[in-house]
């Protein structure tokens, strides 16, 4: 590279955090895992088409990978304070390759049915539960605090770029090449690789093994802290209702309007994902180079967050395919500032010991309705129609999100000078070489 291409490489804040070595084996890993998320996005909805007829079945789907998460978030946050996050994720991410491998070879030899995909499906989110909290809480450890805001950009632009534009498009043309049953089989190779990735990472967590408290004493403790801060406990109800109202929804009800409704093709049902993942690939880069938090981070957060809900509505009114793609660009858009800026605010104010635990709870607590959804989005569709149930849904998850806005002490960190006065708390100097 020339030194003047050096130089303007180098003015790109949100690269800032690929200077530091684990952090790039952690982003090569996490991108090629997401493309096969991508892929699996898409290969699902099509398997499960193909196996059974009509939305249902891919709720039960739904319920079957969102059931283990609420289950064993909590305990796998407390593990991922007290173990080596390295382990546990490459421990996830074995899981996982061994749960879509399976699907994979039973799909192409015909022998996969609804039951074996199922129980395959709760391996699958049990395999996640295990690698979301240590995933989410190793950054830290990994980058400095003043890095955490284009680190965290990058996460969003590789999340789409890969889960919801690259993905959903290989994932789509693997389908119709090869068969689905091949697409979940190069699903399973990226979790091989995420793997590698992530055993190459030299950042050790100063683990706290040989302490005395048990597990249950220190989920207790997390526990305790959550419900002491205002601001993160309403947010986390709030995502609740709100996640209830629209995940089952968006991810049953959306692919099966633009596949059925829109008669969408494999590919262009990739697009509409695709442009979703565009949407937040602008917002993570945005966010990147600007490298700071806005002056009202949740005041923010919560409007980013209600409009991505209202975009559910629009799936519920759509007529053209490119329609369905504008909606989708401004829901995942709303959405990826909306993690940003979360995150950044745990990142910087939860101490770094209990940071595990609340990222846990914030999965658990967020994703507790999602079974629920999940379980009556097939009813209500078949009741009031799909599109119906997708207004529904958008307009009800949008008001509930902007009442939590307004509870005293929701928005306290941008009021009190929290978020300026927050320091460091490394556990070690991250490794830059």
């Amino acid at each position: 590279m020339t030194e003047p291409a050096r130089s303007a490489f180098a003015r790109l804040g949100v690269v800032r955090p690929l200077a530091i070595r684990d952090f790039r084996l952690l982003w090569i890993g996490m991108t090629v895992s997401m493309v096969g998320d991508g892929i699996y996005v898409v290969a699902m909805a099509l398997q499960v088409f193909e196996i059974s007829d009509g939305p249902g079945a891919l709720a039960m789907v739904g319920l079957a990978w969102s059931a283990p998460q609420v289950i064993l978030m909590l305990a796998s946050g407390a593990l991922s304070d007290r173990l080596d996050r390295r382990r546990l994720m490459i421990a996830g991410d074995l899981i996982r390759l061994g749960a879509i491998s399976a699907i994979g070879l039973l799909s192409v030899t015909g022998e996969l049915t609804m039951p074996l995909l199922i129980g395959l499906v709760v391996v699958f989110g049990a395999g996640q539960a295990i690698f979301q909290p240590a995933f989410s809480s190793i950054l830290p450890t990994i980058v400095p605090q003043d890095l955490l805001v284009e680190a965290n950009s990058l996460s969003q632009i590789v999340r789409p770029a890969s889960m919801l534009f690259l993905g959903p498009l290989i994932g789509g043309l693997l389908s119709g090449l090869i068969g689905v049953g091949g697409a979940f089989l190069v699903d399973g190779a990226t979790f091989a690789w995420s793997a590698v990735m992530i055993f190459l990472i030299r950042t050790r967590h100063v683990s706290n093994e040989g302490q005395s408290t048990s597990l249950w004493a220190e989920i207790a403790e997390g526990i305790r802290y959550v419900r002491g801060q205002t601001w993160i406990w309403a947010a986390l109800v709030a995502a609740t209702v709100s996640l209830l109202c629209v995940w089952g929804p968006w991810e049953v009800l959306v692919p099966y309007i633009v596949t059925n409704d829109l008669h969408a093709s494999e590919f262009e049902l990739g697009l509409v994902f695709g442009a979703g993942g565009l949407g937040s690939v602008l917002v993570g880069l945005t966010m990147g180079q600007r490298g700071t938090l806005p002056r009202r981070p949740l005041t923010i957060m919560y409007v980013a967050w209600a409009v991505g809900m209202l975009m559910t509505a629009g799936f519920g009114l759509a007529t053209a395919i490119w329609q369905a793609m504008v909606f989708g660009f401004i829901a995942e858009g709303s959405i990826a500032l909306l993690i940003v800026l979360w995150y950044t605010m745990l990142q910087r104010l939860v101490p770094r010991h209990l940071l595990g635990r609340v990222i846990s709870l914030d999965w658990m607590i967020s994703i507790a309705g999602v079974p629920l959804s999940f379980a009556i989005v097939g009813p209500l569709a078949g009741a009031f129609g799909a599109d119906t149930t997708l207004i529904g849904a958008g307009v009800v998850g949008a008001a509930v999100t902007m009442a939590f806005m307004f509870v005293r002490g929701a928005r306290d960190p941008e009021r009190d000078g929290r978020l300026d006065a927050a320091a460091p708390v490394a556990e070690r100097s991250p490794a830059s070489t």
